[in-house]
């Protein structure tokens, strides 16, 4: 179905690779491996692996940790050597990535317009806050909502479903904005609206339900509004 605008009321937001970019991470890797870009991936995709299996063997840990095991595991597998401290100081670049540049106008736009705007993450309360103090965007958003709350991760149905009863929505009066197409798939299966943050020009899924609506910057977002 195309997107409908009239049915959103409130707005949902991803915070890593939507919001702010996680490539900083890769970059604090160089400073301590040869090669970072093969590590960088596969702890990205290691990361989110974790947190998809501990949804269905219930051995929820924060984002923080799951991260955590994650870089180590990618660490061990491509043969890099850092010591705990370099490890942990690479973990702390999540706590202040670069938004991208065209978030706050475009959530400022939003806001002006009469929509609440929301975090909704699986990142855990202490990197959801730095997150917003980093890209200054305490003023445009109402708040965070992290998936420690009801420890499940994305794309778990039950985390989408506790984000419209946090915003006091109606699930189908949803939008949720990210670039991870799986957290596409999820708010949809939710019942809500999917809206793709496509900035790399990258091919559409060939397995699921295509998003609602497809957009490279945020400014496209508050267009398709009508804002």
């Amino acid at each position: 179905m195309p997107f409908d605008p009239e049915r959103v009321s409130t707005l949902l937001f991803d915070s890593y690779s939507t919001l702010v970019d996680v490539d900083a991470a890769e970059r604090a890797l160089a400073e301590g491996v040869a090669d970072p870009e093969p590590v960088s991936k596969l702890w990205r995709a290691r990361s989110l692996e974790y947190t998809m299996v501990a949804n269905h063997i219930d051995a929820y840990q924060p984002f923080y940790e799951m991260n955590r095991d994650a870089l180590q595991y990618a660490l061990d597998a491509t043969g890099a050597d850092l010591s705990a401290d370099e490890r942990d100081e690479i973990l702390a670049v999540y706590h202040e990535l670069d938004v991208f540049d065209d978030v706050r106008d475009g959530l400022e736009r939003l806001r002006d317009a009469g929509y609440d705007c929301y975090v909704l993450s699986n990142g855990n309360p202490e990197m959801l806050d730095s997150l917003v103090d980093h890209a200054d965007i305490e003023d445009l958003v109402v708040d965070t909502i992290s998936a420690d709350e009801v420890e499940l991760f994305k794309p778990h149905a039950d985390l989408y479903r506790h984000a419209a009863e946090r915003t006091g929505t109606p699930v189908d009066e949803l939008a949720h904005v990210t670039a991870l197409w799986f957290d596409v798939m999820g708010a949809q299966h939710a019942g809500m609206q999917g809206v793709w943050v496509d900035r790399k020009g990258s091919p559409q899924e060939t397995f699921g339900p295509e998003p609602d609506l497809t957009i490279e910057t945020f400014d496209e977002l508050a267009a398709a509004l009508g804002v």
